[in-house]
């Protein structure tokens, strides 16, 4: 069954757009290949629009294959959601992301993130305990019988990045989805499965779990409360993306968040960590 006909309040085609998303919204598309072999079509991509061309990722509804738990909307929906909560916190972690059509119809465009390779982000250790400027996620196992401590590193814009994920829902936060820019900055990104209305927070940042939220992002989740007030900018923004109960359970998990002051910790009813893990 095709899926609905989408409306054009969802793209982002008003009159004026930041640079970048103007170029991904209105700019040529042009195929240049596959990414990987995802279960999802991933087709890396230029675009070119008023003299600027960039690197981008085009995944288009069509290539989506359905998934049972996540019958309402589509992939590309809940990308550019994640761009979106990701610009109302201020913090900028998620690349820019636009919902448009392209060569193989409607589809999410997202600006291409060069990784630096020399970033660690996820380490193995054989200690019993992370070390200075890591943060705990559990054991693994290693090969031959032995497991080793699998650690994240312990730094501002990754706690920042657990702490959205914790307002998304992010059901598959893994470590092939971090991706450190050259110059220190980071990106997150393939947020197709998050904002289920129940929980199904599995991620690999799970160092803070259970500690006392900073005060920065107390106060970005206080922002993110006023703006998600029915009629409020994020939350009419979502709704053009979201079901009306899934805007209402991200409203849901900010309130949550701000209530217990804390990180959250595995639920114990659902995996915490993604397979595979990177």
């Amino acid at each position: 069954m095709p899926p609905p006909e989408r409306i054009p309040s969802r793209r982002m085609s008003g009159p004026e757009l930041p640079p970048d998303t103007e170029l991904l919204a209105r700019g040529e598309l042009t195929v240049r290949g596959r990414v990987g072999e995802a279960s999802n079509a991933v087709l890396y991509c230029t675009v070119a629009h008023g003299g600027r061309e960039a690197a981008c990722v085009y995944k288009p509804v069509a290539g989506e294959r359905p998934l049972w738990d996540f019958p309402d909307g589509t992939l590309a929906e809940r990308e550019v959601a994640a761009y979106a909560l990701s610009e109302a916190t201020g913090w900028g972690l998620v690349p820019p992301t636009v919902l448009r059509d392209g060569p193989y119809g409607e589809g999410m465009v997202q600006l291409w993130i060069e990784a630096d390779p020399g970033a660690r982000l996820l380490a193995l250790t054989e200690d019993e305990e992370a070390g200075e400027g890591w943060r705990a996620i559990g054991p693994a196992e290693v090969g031959e019988g032995r497991t080793a401590l699998l650690v994240h590193a312990d730094t501002p814009d990754l706690r920042r990045l657990a702490v959205l994920d914790a307002v998304m829902n992010n059901g598959d936060r893994k470590g092939g989805h971090l991706l450190p820019a050259p110059g220190g900055r980071l990106y997150g990104i393939d947020h197709g499965v998050s904002f289920h209305t129940e929980d199904k927070l599995r991620t690999l940042l799970w160092g803070w779990a259970g500690e006392e939220l900073p005060a920065e992002a107390v106060e970005v989740l206080g922002g993110l409360a006023r703006t998600l007030a029915p009629g409020g900018p994020l939350a009419t923004r979502l709704g053009e993306l979201l079901t009306d109960a899934e805007v209402a359970a991200v409203r849901d998990r900010v309130a949550a968040l701000l209530a217990s002051g804390r990180h959250p910790e595995p639920s114990g009813e659902w995996p915490a960590i993604p397979w595979p893990p990177v």
